[in-house]
């Protein structure tokens, strides 16, 4: 498996000020009298031009979290058990609804996956993201229409289309639309949740282009919420890769994809093709990822896990710092015999 990583102007070395913070976040559902632990202690931190690539499979826990920080997980039957959430430097979880609708779109602002279930079909685009704008910054309806406009033009949509419906746009102009609505009143904090999936490749690249480059130019923070390390890659600083609703990989973009630590990290790395030798067969991670209703003593991952050792079934390891700002919950590590056999990157 090879992956190139290119690291130029990716933002290392920047000392802004931390504009989101989450610590000991523990988020759980309860349905039908189960406990559903979909969040269990994770913590993020991210500075002014950061990008972080959220990782991982299907109901990790990544969107959960992303909700969390904009205080919108459903209550009932989501709980926030446990953790703060600093958005520069306030508590997200103690302000008042009134403080959050002027939050939200403004400081923080969040590109959900489906742009056709996002917009609504009986108003015009122009009209949906001229309603943010006339909120935040107090602009009448004309005037609000007319700096819409001037966001449709910023996505590389003509300003004359303000006036048409969802409807009348592919699926990738509706992502650009939705891009636009999250982007209009300029947020310090931008959360993109699989904003490329319902995409083709072209269009995809050319999304992930715009929002790199908005990102730049507006020196906003990012989480980008994925499963494809592709996308990773090409637009993250740093990465995140969460199992079981923990965090249990974390590092710069360079030592997590050229220094992996994690086996599932390993894991997901084995099981993407190679563009050099197709005739390599793939080495997918056996079994499913567990109930979140009854995850597993110890380490989630252990039951799917090669490398797994008697204490990784019986104790939950820590995130610990292993070199570099580079973090990982491996119990496995405190056997000196412990190595990952990685295939080649580049």
């Amino acid at each position: 498996m090879l992956l190139i990583l290119s690291l130029e102007n990716k933002g290392y070395g920047m000392e802004e000020k931390t504009l989101l913070e989450i610590k000991d976040l523990e988020i759980q559902f309860e349905v039908d009298g189960d406990v559903i632990r979909a969040v269990n202690g994770v913590s993020i931190s991210l500075k002014a031009g950061e990008t972080l690539g959220l990782v991982g499979e299907t109901g990790a826990g990544k969107t959960t979290t992303a909700l969390a920080a904009m205080h919108l997980v459903p209550d009932p039957p989501g709980i926030i058990r446990n953790g703060t959430i600093l958005l520069n430097g306030r508590d997200v979880m103690k302000l008042t609804s009134k403080e959050l609708e002027k939050i939200r779109g403004k400081e923080i602002s969040m590109i959900f996956q489906d742009p056709m279930t996002s917009l609504n079909p009986v108003f015009t685009v122009g009209q949906q993201i001229a309603e943010s704008i006339r909120y935040h910054e107090g602009l009448n309806r004309e005037e609000a229409l007319k700096k819409a406009g001037e966001v449709l033009e910023m996505v590389g949509i003509p300003a004359s289309r303000a006036n048409e419906y969802p409807h009348q746009f592919s699926g990738g102009m509706r992502q650009r639309v939705v891009i636009a609505i999250a982007l209009a009143c300029s947020p310090q904090v931008l959360i993109a949740d699989e904003p490329t999936t319902a995409l083709d490749v072209t269009i995809q690249a050319q999304v992930l282009e715009l929002m790199r480059e908005l990102k730049d130019r507006q020196q906003m923070a990012m989480i980008m919420i994925t499963h494809d390390l592709g996308i990773v890659a090409e637009i993250c600083d740093k990465v995140a890769v969460m199992y079981a609703g923990r965090i249990i990989e974390e590092g710069t973009l360079e030592e997590v994809f050229n220094h992996t630590l994690h086996p599932y990290t390993e894991g997901l790395f084995n099981s993407l093709p190679d563009v050099r030798n197709r005739k390599a067969k793939l080495k997918p991670i056996t079994g499913l990822m567990p109930d979140p209703a009854n995850l597993p003593e110890g380490c989630a991952f252990a039951p799917r896990c090669s490398y797994a050792t008697e204490a990784c079934r019986k104790i939950q390891p820590p995130l610990i710092e292993r070199r570099n700002g580079h973090f990982v919950a491996c119990a496995a590590y405190e056997d000196p015999s412990f190595h990952i056999e990685r295939k080649e990157k580049a």
